[in-house]
């Protein structure tokens, strides 16, 4: 398959998917990249039809089903809805509020064994609480419509912050369903996306003993140490720079050698739209090619969330340029290979300053591929899945240890 940032780039925000509504979710927080894009492979994929059978299972080894809470939300035709127990879309509403000030969107599992469900057409996310039931907030937005405030369980204010949940995203729509588990905010619970169809396929899956190796490999570098909650959760390093648990400047000794670097020879940028080739002018990297694309230097922030002087616009010039400059520091590849994309994870995170967070997701995972900073799927590195005549998606909890 060839790389998303090959071809004309499609993302979205999560924000700007669910109607901008969902506050509890900083703007920085994001879908997999094919998620929402929805769009088949070519003309003539087949169609999705109908709801889609989503399976449910619960395999953690650590929380029976009684203790596993389940919500599927999301936007529809413009809409912020949630799936039923029944399966059906219900919309948001204010009057979801309980007297504790919060919705019970809660879909219990079976008594034991496996789950079934119906997924219908929405683009969301289908969170995972464990214990505790998640507090989901009913408000209006700017336009007086109802809408969701989400998790955020790297905001120790957040009502969410104690429980122990975790997500994965998708998009179903009559293209296809196109999915993905995500570490991009944080990590907590290890699950994984199963998707038959045109063929059966997976993603997410850790290796045995992942989710504690993950937490070991943050904890034991000391500059992202304190992204590790207790045995709760590992919040993703942007998140912990707004926090005041990550450096400002991190990546800016890194950022500045690749500004110094480029200022005397070429970096090489080759996307779907052609070949881009660059070099720092003045105080902005500009490259050259079927299009003129330039960029400011970025801060840390920038480069933790592919937002600000990295920001990717669905121009298919300055958006996949972004987005392979963004990836090539996160993995700190760009001194070392001015040819980009680089498609080699040997390459990767091989320096001390890198995105040491991103790289314990992938070492945790069987395949190598997870979501562990926002343009992960540069060369096909997430943990992303797409399927153009899908039969079938189940969710497996997978297990905590072991």
């Amino acid at each position: 398959m060839t790389s998303r940032h090959q071809r004309p780039l499609g993302r979205r925000r999560l924000l700007f998917a669910l109607g901008g509504a969902a506050v509890a979710v900083p703007a920085a927080a994001t879908m997999g990249p094919y998620a929402l894009a929805g769009t088949p492979a070519g003309r003539d994929a087949p169609a999705a039809a109908g709801p889609l059978p989503l399976t449910i299972v619960n395999d953690s080894g650590s929380f029976g089903n009684a203790n596993v809470h389940l919500y599927i939300v999301g936007n529809e035709g413009g809409r912020q809805v949630r799936v039923t127990p029944e399966g059906t879309l219900a919309p948001i509403a204010l009057s979801d509020n309980g007297s504790d000030g919060f919705t019970d969107y809660a879909i219990s599992l079976s008594g034991s064994g496996e789950t079934r469900l119906n997924l219908p057409y929405m683009s969301g996310r289908i969170y995972v609480s464990l214990g505790e039931k998640l507090k989901f907030k009913a408000v209006a937005d700017g336009n007086g419509n109802a809408a969701l405030q989400y998790p955020a369980g790297w905001v120790t204010s957040d009502p969410n912050y104690s429980v122990l949940h975790d997500c994965a995203e998708f998009t179903y729509n009559s293209s296809g369903m196109f999915c993905n588990t995500t570490m991009v905010d944080m990590f907590s619970v290890p699950l994984s996306i199963r998707l038959t169809g045109a063929k059966d396929q997976t993603a997410g899956r850790l290796r045995a003993g992942g989710r504690a190796a993950a937490f070991a490999a943050v904890r034991e570098v000391e500059e992202f140490a304190k992204l590790v909650v207790e045995d709760t959760r590992v919040i993703a390093p942007g998140h912990g720079l707004d926090a005041g648990l990550f450096a400002k400047d991190y990546f800016a000794p890194y950022i500045d050698e690749v500004w110094s670097t480029y200022t005397g020879r070429d970096l090489t940028v080759t996307t779907n739209a052609g070949k881009f080739t660059g070099r720092v002018r003045g105080d902005r990297f500009t490259f050259d090619g079927p299009g003129q694309v330039s960029f400011g230097k970025p801060s840390t922030r920038d480069v933790l969330f592919c937002d600000g002087n990295l920001a990717a616009p669905n121009d298919g010039t300055t958006g996949p340029v972004a987005a392979i400059l963004g990836a090539g520091f996160n993995r700190s590849t760009l001194l070392s290979h001015p040819e980009q994309p680089t498609t080699d994870a040997a390459t990767f995170y091989g320096t001390d300053l890198t995105n040491h967070y991103a790289k314990a997701m992938h070492a945790a995972s069987e395949d190598g591929k997870a979501y562990g900073f926002a343009f992960d799927d540069v060369a096909e590195f997430a943990s992303y899945i797409q399927d153009t005549a899908p039969t079938g998606i189940t969710l497996t909890l997978t297990p905590f240890e072991g």
